[in-house]
């Protein structure tokens, strides 16, 4: 998911247009380096634990206008409730680092979220 929104919100950088464009635009690059980051942090753990990650992105989906595509990336912050998940199975495992991993990143994605639902507003 992290390297499927990480393409989506770079397109949408690249695509976003109108009066608007320039700071939507902006918000949409920062979230996509946030994102490719979490990717990484991701990665690393995973390689650390013997498994391996997916390189492999879900379909992205751009949306038209500025307004579409904040509320497709509203909706893409789906992340949250598997972040909980693997907090609580971090948590009963004993595994205090994949846990505050997952704790920092789910932080991040609270922000998209609740900043791309305050983009949304009228």
């Amino acid at each position: 998911m992290e390297i499927q929104v990480s393409v989506q919100y770079m397109w949408q950088h690249v695509m976003v247009k109108g009066i608007y464009s320039e700071t939507v635009g902006g918000v949409f690059r920062k979230i996509a380096i946030e994102e490719m980051k979490h990717a990484e942090t991701i990665a690393e753990r995973l390689d650390y634990l013997g498994g391996a990650p997916t390189t492999k992105p879900t379909p992205i989906e751009t949306g038209k206008k500025a307004k579409e595509m904040i509320a497709i990336n509203k909706k893409d912050e789906e992340a949250i409730a598997l972040y909980k998940e693997i907090i609580a199975l971090s948590e009963k495992e004993g595994d205090p680092v994949t846990s505050k991993l997952f704790t920092d990143i789910l932080a991040e994605e609270e922000g998209h979220h609740n900043l791309f639902s305050t983009l949304l507003e009228e």
